[in-house]
């Protein structure tokens, strides 16, 4: 498998174990109404084969997936 790149909303390079904050308030779906708040940094992502996504673990909601789109490098 090639190795895609994974970037976040700024365009810079994510890799497994980076710290991200979230750019805007997303309301996570199936979690009993959750939303995580802007500014939000989450700690020791993991990247899924998809380029467009990672998993994460929050401190209301484990085994999170993001869209790249929403975070930036912290």
């Amino acid at each position: 498998m090639s190795e895609d790149i994974v970037k976040d909303a700024n365009g810079a390079r994510l890799s497994d174990g980076d710290s991200v904050t979230l750019i805007k308030d997303l309301k996570v779906k199936g979690s009993g109404g959750v939303t995580l708040k802007r500014g939000t940094l989450v700690k020791k992502i993991r990247l899924t084969g998809d380029p467009d996504e990672i998993e994460a673990n929050v401190e209301k909601v484990r085994g999170l997936v993001l869209r790249t789109e929403f975070v930036k490098k912290a």
